[in-house]
C-alpha cells in the first residue's frame, strides 16, 4: 500500500519529489493540477496525497476540501511556503494529516509520508474487519471458520457483495457453493429482492430452455398460457446457476447473450424484456479445462469468469472441522427438538483424521445422524482407527478439542471457558491463538453446504 499522489503546478518540483519517493520504494502518481488529481480520489484508495497549497485555479484548501468529503480518514500532506503558517494551521483545522514547510528536508518528507501511509493502511484494514463482522453478525448465512483460506474468502466475498459483475463460483462437491450464492445475495444491497436458484444439471435438457427463459401462450404445443422464467422472475435480485457445466451449448449462446445484454426474450416472442440482475454461477469441474476439451464455450467461461471465488475443500481446513460439526450438532437439535449429543473423544479423533470427501454437506449429514441416532448409531459403520501421531501430536489435539468443546458449550463467553478450564486470561488467549481459535466462531450461527 505504498501509494502517493503528488500535486503540484511545478514541473521541475513534482519531478524531484517524485523521484525521492520513488527511490524509498514508493508508487507515486503526479499530477500539475488538483483539478486532474480529483477523479482519481475515493474512499477506497489505497494511498496518501502530498499537495502544495498554493496552485492556480483549485488550490491546496480547497482540494483537501473535497478529499475530506470523500474520505474524512484520507491522510492529505499539504506543502507550504514561508508565508503561509496561518493557511497550513486552517488547513490542520479543516483534517489535514500535517504540513510541511519548505525548504524541507529529504528525510522529513519521507518520515511524514511513512506515518501517513501507515495510518491509511490502519484505516483501511479497520474498515475491512468491521464490514466483514457486519457482514457475519448480520441476517442470513454465516461462513464459519478460523483457516486462513475461510478468512481469506470471507474477505473476499464482503469487499465483492455489492459490486454489480458476475460471480464464478468454483468449489467440489458438498463443498457450499450455494451456500457461499446465498451469502453474496444475502448480505448485499440485492437482499430483499429475489433469490433465483435453478440447478442445470437436475433439468431435463427438453425443459431447460422454456424454464430459464419463459415462454408466451401458444410458443409451442402445450404452451396453454404464459409462463414466466426463472431469469425474469430474478430481475432486481440474483440469479444462481448451480453446475453450469451441465448446460447445453445451445443454450450457453443464448445465456451469453442475456448476460451481454442484459434483456431476455422469452419464446414465442421478439420483444425483449430488460433485466437487472446478478448472475452467479457455480460448477464442480474446471471450466477452463472444458473450453479446451471443447465441451464449454469460451466467450461464456470469459464473460463469466468476471470475478472467481474458489471455496476450499474441508480436506485443506480440517481445524475447522471440530467448529463445524459442534454447529451442525445445534442446527440439527433444535430442527428436530432434541438434546445435541456430547461426542467422545475417539469419535473426535476420528472427525480430524478423516478427509471429507463429501466436504461440508458429509459432516453435516453426520452430525444430524448424531442427533437423531445417537453417537454410537452415527458412528456405528465408520472405521475409527487413529493414524500413527507422536505423544505431542496426540496431546495437541486432545486439548484443541477441549478448547473447542469448551468454547462451543460457552458460546464464545471467554471468562466462563477460563473459569471451566482453570486457566489464567493469558494462557487461554495464548492457547487459542496457537490453535486459531476465534471467540465469534461460537456463538450461534449456521453454515450449510451446497
Amino acid at each position: 500500500m505504498n501509494q502517493v499522489m503528488l500535486i503540484d503546478d511545478e514541473h521541475h518540483l513534482r519531478l524531484s519529489l517524485g523521484q525521492t519517493l520513488e527511490l524509498a520504494q514508493w508508487q507515486v502518481t503526479t499530477f500539475a493540477s488538483a483539478a486532474e488529481a480529483l477523479p482519481h480520489i475515493s474512499p477506497q484508495w489505497p494511498g496518501i496525497i502530498i499537495s502544495d497549497i498554493n496552485m492556480p485555479g483549485m488550490n491546496g484548501i480547497a482540494l483537501l476540501e473535497e478529499a475530506m468529503g470523500r474520505d474524512a480518514e484520507l491522510p492529505v500532506i499539504l506543502l507550504t511556503g514561508h508565508g503561509d503558517i496561518s493557511t497550513a494551521v486552517q488547513a490542520m483545522r479543516l483534517g489535514a494529516y500535517d504540513f510541511i514547510e519548505k525548504p524541507f528536508g529529504t528525510e522529513q518528507l519521507l518520515e511524514v509520508v511513512r506515518r501517513a501511509c501507515d495510518k491509511r493502511r490502519l484505516v483501511l484494514e479497520n474498515r475491512e474487519l468491521r464490514s466483514e463482522l457486519e457482514a457475519q453478525s448480520g441476517p442470513g448465512p454465516r461462513l464459519l471458520g478460523a483457516h486462513p483460506a475461510i478468512k481469506r474468502l470471507r474477505q473476499l466475498l464482503t469487499h465483492i457483495k455489492d459490486a454489480p459483475a458476475d460471480v464464478l463460483i468454483m468449489g467440489e462437491t458438498g463443498s457450499g457453493k450455494e451456500l457461499v450464492a446465498r451469502f453474496l445475495h444475502d448480505h448485499s444491497v440485492r437482499a430483499t429482492e429475489p433469490f433465483v436458484a435453478i440447478n442445470c444439471g437436475a433439468v431435463p435438457e427438453t425443459m431447460m430452455e422454456s424454464e430459464l427463459f419463459g415462454f408466451e401462450a401458444g410458443a409451442f404445443t402445450g404452451a396453454q398460457k404464459r409462463r414466466v422464467g426463472k431469469i425474469a422472475w430474478a430481475d432486481r435480485g440474483t440469479l444462481f446457476l448451480d453446475e453450469i457445466e451441465s448446460m447445453p451449448m445451445a443454450l450457453q449462446i443464448k445465456l451469453l447473450r442475456v448476460l451481454e445484454d442484459r434483456k431476455v426474450e422469452p419464446l414465442g416472442t421478439n420483444h425483449p424484456i430488460p433485466l437487472d440482475i446478478r448472475v452467479l454461477a457455480a460448477s464442480k469441474v474446471d471450466l477452463k479445462t472444458l473450453v479446451e476439451q471443447g465441451a464449454f464455450r469460451a466467450d461464456l467461461y470469459y464473460r463469466l469468469n468476471v470475478v472467481r471465488v474458489d471455496i476450499p475443500p474441508l480436506r485443506e481446513r480440517k481445524e475447522d472441522v471440530p467448529l463445524l460439526f459442534e454447529n451442525f450438532l445445534r442446527v440439527a437439535a433444535t430442527r428436530y427438538q432434541l438434546a445435541p449429543p456430547r461426542i467422545g473423544a475417539e469419535q473426535r479423533a476420528w472427525l480430524l483424521a478423516h478427509d471429507w470427501p463429501g466436504n461440508v454437506r458429509e459432516l453435516r449429514n453426520l452430525a444430524e445422524r448424531c442427533v437423531l441416532l445417537g453417537e454410537e448409531g452415527a458412528f456405528a459403520d465408520l472405521s475409527l482407527g487413529r493414524e500413527a501421531l507422536t505423544l505431542a501430536e496426540q496431546v495437541d489435539r486432545f486439548e484443541r478439542i477441549l478448547l473447542t468443546d469448551t468454547l462451543s458449550q460457552h458460546r464464545g463467553r471467554l471468562k466462563e471457558v477460563q473459569e471451566t478450564l482453570g486457566l489464567p486470561r493469558k494462557t487461554l488467549y495464548d492457547k487459542m491463538r496457537k490453535y486459531g481459535l476465534d471467540k465469534q466462531d461460537y456463538k450461534l450461527g449456521e453454515e450449510g453446504a451446497d
